[in-house]
């Protein structure tokens, strides 16, 4: 999907009235392609697993250059993620009418493949499991959002009210999911995940305290 959205963005900077790089020299068209490029294609979750550990270094340690081609590089690349995932950031009716619209989308993808394919979908695609939505989501922003969103806090205490719009909009998901879970609709493995998710809460803010 990424390449594809590189190539769009190719075929609409080549269109009549858009041909914003046409006065760069060859040398500089192709560094800037290659920018647009790298930053597109980071939006792929698999590209941001395999560079998010080296900027949380970076970002922890406070070792970076922004100097350094490397780092900015990184920072790119995490900053096209933290903008694709802003909807997480906002306030609580924004992010869930967004969570549920791509849920939505899913769900139908899923659909199709069970349809078509005679397959079962993974979960996150997977209407019957449409009740484990709130868990799914507290396990995407501890396991996607959070720390990237903690790590360019770290950069700039002006970017700290994201963090905090995350973790609200964490704790809204936990409450509906122990609703759910206090119904009895759903598993064990669910019901650990949101406890665990309560005690990662925990332990962060006895390490602000301290």
């Amino acid at each position: 999907m990424e390449h594809h959205h590189f190539d769009q963005c190719l075929m609409i900077l080549s269109s009549e009235g858009n041909q914003i790089l046409s006065n760069l020299s060859p040398e500089e068209y192709s560094r800037v392609v290659k920018v647009l490029e790298e930053a597109i294609l980071a939006t792929d979750l698999a590209v941001y697993f395999s560079k998010r550990g080296a900027f949380l270094s970076i970002a922890r340690s406070r070792t970076y250059n922004w100097g350094y081609g490397e780092h900015r590089e990184l920072l790119r690349g995490m900053l096209m993620t933290v903008c694709d995932l802003a909807a997480i950031t906002k306030p609580w009716e924004i992010e869930k009418r967004v969570a549920e619209l791509v849920s939505s989308e899913f769900f139908e993808q899923g659909d199709i493949e069970r349809r078509t394919l005679n397959i079962t979908p993974i979960d996150i695609m997977n209407r019957e499991k449409e009740d484990q939505l709130p868990v799914m989501q507290v396990g995407f922003i501890d396991s996607i959002c959070l720390p990237i969103y903690e790590a360019f806090a770290l950069l700039s205490d002006k970017l700290e009210p994201l963090v905090e719009g995350v973790i609200e909009n964490k704790h809204k998901w936990l409450e509906i999911a122990e609703n759910t879970c206090a119904t009895g609709n759903c598993t064990n493995h669910d019901r650990t995940s949101t406890e665990d998710s309560k005690n990662e809460d925990t332990n962060r803010e006895t390490v602000a305290i301290e």
